[in-house]
This record gives structure tokens, C-alpha cells and sequence, in this order.
């Protein structure tokens, strides 16, 4: 049901299983002031005389309702869920014919019921005296106080709602003009235009053994209607395409791919489509480049949808390690809002100051690509000494600092005006990852193989001291002093569960403390005993360290700077089909800038996991790409 309807009055809660209805959401039905009823007979509604326009008396169109209003009545929404699904089963003032088994539409006499019931719904030429438009809108944008099916309009600018808003009102509801309206946000003529462009000519291309989508779709009975073309043309026009893309909106859920049957119904199943699609299973996988496009159109629809922050907005970038994409999350909304593509093998991630840039190091080029933050595109390629893992940018922004695994060990430097390699920097040891300090006045670089954490003077261009230990080291993270200069390095280690503490003064391991031995079970199926805890980082305000354990297949909070344990929160399971569950393979960590979310890539779930770090509780699992591994935050304005 709608996700923001988190309380409800006591009443009767009747589930769709347990009236053998075969509905997969479960529905709240309130017995008390809501005027619902178990199903019996439908209200007596009259049905309006219509012209031979088709449009009532009232000045209600019905050939617009049929076409565009009675599909949204079919949309799945967050969870699954349609407004079909309670309003056929159940007596309310909205009630739907049921439609027959293997029927995904309504027949002309059915919709003509439909339709007198939903007249009696709205107020011709007010749409804010209509019940169908008020009821399913928040609260705050004007809607009624409550609705048990869920609020999923959640202001007026909505654009379903102000499709249903302008067919109340008398207007067309989808009759294009060839000119947008002068209403018509900038965000959404774009969103318009791309899906002209790139995606409407998918629904003619040819796709070997299958027939076009256009073929099936262009039926009238189609809940996902395409335009009719006339004989000889290939193309439709500016009012078609505008009524096709109303037509699509009402099938995709804005940002979430994943949750848009018009993405999911022509996918396969064994690639998470839907279990049948009587055109076919159109994409064999979401690698298919029309899918991909689809996918891109959906997000980007979100994030045009999203309200602007008032303040800053933070984006966490994450780098699906065994693919060719970097997918980039709006932490407001936990969704991915934008995937930059054509690095193959992309490993490190980070920004310049000014958040225009985004630099990847790609391990297949052996490069750091410079890539355009808001169009995603590749500016530019810099040839390095060898094949980079993790990056870093110095805190004024002027140099980037790419770690070199190869021998005999390097940290490249780039100048990030140039946009050049100057100078290469020799460290102890093939160089797995790089941080700079929280004062900008060092950088440290860690070598698995030779077991030791090299401090480079960034002044001075050269490696200043070093930390041996008795393992490979694997990632860091660092605590400030009150002056912000380095007090401690947290630093982890092949083999060992938990973590080492270097005393930054003393140039010295202090302490190593060991990960509760509960939970666990994990990592053995992974293959990841060698690495048992990856993954650490410091909250922004200073007060929390937070550490993977593979292990545990969780996250632990310790306070600082005592290094009390606050606590776990366990992380997401696999289930292999036939195998027992494995863990997520946590790899890296990243936070929001207020210390309140920590963001945590799951290597071997293909997702990222979203947590709130004051209850320990998880809000979010993110799908993204290929293995996703690094990961790091952008905070924008």
C-alpha cells in the first residue's frame, strides 16, 4: 500500500489471500467512519448520457478516460499494489469491474460502468472539489486527511495528477497540442523529448524472433496504448508522441526501473521481469541496451520529479567493479538518479571541490577518466604508470592521487588544471589504496603484499614514515584532533576481524581490536577469508567509527573516541537457488554529510545498503551494478 500511510484507526483488516481472491498485496479496510464495506452488490450509479463526441453532459470525455485516466486505476504502485485491487473486491465509492481471468483490460461495457462511477467521483471543472483527485493526495498538497489505499500523488505537480486534474477540468487529458503547455515544467519537456528521441522509436525497432511492440500495443485494449499509425507512415506525429508518453508514464514508477512494468513485463523472468508477457520475452537480460536506455529514461524522470533540496544534496557514487558503469544514488530519496557509462574495470571515485568533476580510476585502461558530473560524460582519459586502484584528491582540489598496483610501488599525481600525470611518488609496496588526512597535509597509501602504510608529505612530494604490520592492508579511515590535524589511523588487515589503531603522532600501532565473535557464519562459501573486515570510515562529526565484517555479514558502531562497541546491524542476505544463504560481501563505506545515514556497498548482493545510523536499522537497499565496491559521497548546491 501507499508507503507514506504508516497509521490507520481500529477497524477490520481483510486480506485478499484470505478471501481466495489470488491478490498479492495485502489491504487495510477500515469498518469504522470509512464508509468501506466487504464486497457485495455495486453502487447504483446511472450512467450519463453521452454525445456522439462520447463526452457527457457534465463535459467529461470518455474516449480521454478510457485511453489515459482508466489505465493509472492498473499502475502498480510502491509495493506492488493498484487502486484495482481494493476497488474491485471491495464495496467503496470507487468500484471497478472486476476484470476476467487472463484479461489485463476492460471491455467497452465495462469501462462505460467504470466511467459512470468515476463521474460521480469528480466535480466538472474543479478539481479541487473532486474526490478521485483529492483522495490518493497527500495531505499536505491539499489532499484529504487520510486514504487507506496509501498517498502516491505527492503534490499537485505530479504529473498523472494533473493529467486526471485537466480531464476534470474539461481539457483533453493526452489531446497533444504540438506545443507543450505553458505550465509544463522545464524537467518534464526534457524527460519528453528524450523518450521522443530514444525511446519511442524503441517500440518500432525489429528485434530478431519477435514481433514489434508496436504490433500488440497499438490495439485499443492495450493498457499500455501506442498510437495507431496510418499506412505508409513510420513515424508518429508531435500530438501522437505526446499522447504515447502519457501513455508510458502511466506504467513506469518515476526514478525505480525496477518497480516499472513497463520495463519489468517484457523482461525475462530469469532476469527479474515479470513471469509472463504475452508479447514475449523482449529483453533477455538488463544488460540489453534497450532496456538500459529504458532504465536511464525512468530514473531520470525521478530525479526530475524529486523536490529541490533546500540546502545541499548529497549523491553517493558507487563503482560496480565487474562491470563498465559507476551508478550515482540521491541520498534524499535512496534511488539512483544517474549511471555513468563506458568505464570498463572502474575502481576508485572522487570529486573535485567544486563538484563539476568526477574522477574514476579504470583498471582496464589503466587510466583515470575525467568525467562531466551532471551529463555523465567522459572528458577526458589520463594514461598512468600502471593499472590504478583507489584515488584521492588532495583538499585544496589541485592534484588527484591515483594508487599504482603494480611493484615496485606508486601513487601517480595528477594536476587536475593540466589534467596530466606530473610526477609519481615512490611508496613501500604496490599501492591497494590512498587517503589524504584529514588536515590535507598527508596522504597514506597501503600495500597488501608488502604489509605496510606509507605517509607521504604532500608538501614535499615524498614519503616521510611508514607503519609495518603483520598483514596486508586493506582499507583506512582517520580521527581529527581538536586543531583537525590527525590524531588516530584505523587501519584494516588481511586475515583479522576487526581493525588496528596507529597513534598518528607516535608513528605507531597502539591498539587491535578484535570484531565480536557474534554474529557469524559467513565468508567461507564468499571465498573472503583472507579478507574477514573490509570496509571502515569515520562519521563526519567525529563521534562514531563504523567497520564491515564479512564475517558477520554486518556493520559495527563504535564510539569515539572511547572505542566502545554501540552496536551491529546485520546486512543483507543471499539465497542461492538449492544453497544455503550467503552474506552480502560488504566492501566499502560512505556517509551523508550530517553523520545521519552511512551507505554501505554490498559486493555480493549487487546493492547498497542504505542505514540510519541513530536506531541501527537499515531504511534502503539500492540495486546497482555489477559487484559494486567503491564508493564515496558528493555533496552538492
Amino acid at each position: 500500500m501507499g508507503p507514506k500511510q504508516k497509521k490507520a484507526l481500529p477497524g477490520l483488516l481483510i486480506t485478499a489471500a484470505a478471501m481466495g481472491l489470488g491478490v498479492r498485496a495485502q489491504f487495510s479496510v477500515w469498518a469504522a467512519g470509512a464508509g468501506v464495506k466487504e464486497a457485495g452488490a455495486r453502487p447504483t450509479v446511472s450512467v450519463q448520457e453521452t454525445t456522439e463526441q462520447g463526452r457527457t453532459g457534465a463535459g467529461l470525455d470518455y474516449e480521454v478516460y478510457r485511453r489515459r485516466i482508466e489505465p493509472i486505476f492498473l499502475k502498480k504502485r510502491e509495493g506492488g499494489a493498484r487502486c484495482y485491487d481494493c476497488h474491485s473486491i471491495l464495496t467503496t465509492r470507487l468500484r471497478l469491474e472486476r476484470l476476467s481471468e487472463a484479461s489485463s483490460s476492460w471491455s467497452e461495457e465495462q469501462s462505460r460502468r467504470n466511467f459512470a462511477v468515476v463521474s460521480e467521483l469528480v466535480k466538472p471543472d474543479d478539481s479541487m472539489k473532486s474526490r478521485l483527485l483529492l483522495h490518493p493526495l497527500a495531505a499536505e498538497a491539499g489532499g484529504d486527511a487520510s486514504h487507506t489505499g496509501g498517498k502516491f500523488w505527492e503534490s499537485r505537480d505530479d504529473p498523472e495528477w494533473q493529467m486526471v486534474a485537466d480531464w476534470v477540468r474539461g481539457g483533453s487529458a493526452g489531446s497533444a497540442t504540438a506545443q507543450p503547455a505553458a505550465s509544463e515544467s522545464k524537467t518534464n519537456q526534457s524527460s519528453y523529448l528524450f523518450f521522443k528521441t530514444n525511446i519511442e522509436p524503441i517500440f518500432l525497432r525489429e528485434r530478431p524472433g519477435h514481433a514489434r511492440c508496436y504490433g500488440c500495443h497499438s490495439l485499443s485494449n492495450r493498457v499500455f496504448h501506442l498510437e495507431t499509425l496510418p499506412a505508409g507512415r513510420t513515424e508518429w506525429t508531435e500530438e501522437e508522441s505526446r499522447l504515447n508518453f502519457e501513455s508510458a508514464m502511466q506504467q513506469i514508477a518515476p526514478g525505480d526501473p525496477h518497480a516499472s512494468s513497463l520495463l519489468l513485463h517484457p523482461l525475462a523472468p530469469e532476469a527479474g521481469g515479470d513471469a509472463f508477457h504475452s508479447g514475449g520475452r523482449q529483453f533477455a537480460t538488463q544488460a540489453d541496451s534497450d532496456w538500459l536506455t529504458m532504465a536511464e529514461w525512468v530514473r531520470g524522470l525521478g530525479a526530475g520529479e524529486a523536490k529541490a533540496a533546500a540546502g545541499a544534496t548529497a549523491w553517493i557514487y558507487v563503482t560496480n567493479s565487474a562491470g563498465n558503469t559507476v551508478d550515482v544514488i540521491e541520498a534524499d530519496t535512496n534511488k539512483v538518479r544517474q549511471t555513468i557509462r563506458g568505464i570498463e574495470l572502474p575502481h576508485g571515485v572522487s570529486f573535485s571541490p567544486d563538484g563539476a568533476r568526477v574522477y574514476v580510476s579504470n583498471e582496464a585502461e589503466s587510466v583515470l577518466d575525467v568525467v562531466e558530473r551532471k551529463s555523465g560524460e567522459i572528458l577526458g582519459k589520463i594514461s598512468l604508470s600502471g593499472r590504478p586502484n583507489n584515488i584521492a584528491v588532495t583538499k585544496d582540489g589541485g592534484q588527484v592521487l591515483v594508487g599504482i598496483r603494480s611493484d615496485p610501488g606508486m601513487v601517480d599525481v595528477i594536476d587536475a588544471v593540466s589534467l596530466a600525470r606530473v610526477k609519481s611518488i615512490s611508496v613501500d609496496g604496490s599501492a591497494h589504496n590512498v587517503f589524504v588526512t584529514p588536515d590535507g597535509n598527508y596522504a597514506v597509501s597501503g600495500s597488501i603484499e608488502n604489509k605496510a602504510a606509507t605517509v607521504i608529505d604532500l608538501k614535499r612530494e615524498q614519503a616521510a614514515w611508514e607503519v609495518k604490520f603483520d598483514s596486508g592492508v586493506r582499507p583506512m579511515a582517520f580521527e581529527r584532533n581538536a586543531d583537525g590535524s590527525t590524531a588516530r589511523m584505523f587501519v584494516q588487515l588481511s586475515g583479522f576481524n576487526g581493525f588496528a589503531v596507529v597513534d598518528f603522532a607516535k608513528q605507531a600501532e597502539v591498539a587491535r581490536i578484535k570484531l565480536p565473535e557474534e554474529p557469524g557464519g559467513f565468508g567461507v562459501a564468499e571465498g573472503r577469508t583472507g579478507t574477514p573486515s573490509h570496509g571502515i570510515g569515520v562519521a563526519p562529526d567525529g563521534k562514531s567509527l563504523w567497520v564491515n565484517s564479512t564475517i558477520a555479514n554486518a556493520v559495527f558502531a563504535y564510539s569515539l573516541p572511547e572505542l566502545q562497541l554501540i552496536g551491529h546491524v546485520p546486512l543483507p542476505e543471499v539465497h542461492p537457488v538449492g544453497h544455503a544463504a550467503t552474506g552480502s560481501v560488504p566492501e566499502w563505506i560512505t556517509f551523508t554529510p550530517d553523520s545521519k545515514r552511512i551507505y554501505i556497498s554490498n559486493s555480493g548482493a549487487g546493492s547498497v545498503s542504505a542505514i540510519d545510523m541513530m536506531t541501527l536499522r537499515i531504511v534502503a537497499v539500492i540495486p546497482v551494478g555489477e559487484v559494486p565496491k567503491r564508493i564515496n559521497t558528493l555533496v552538492s548546491h
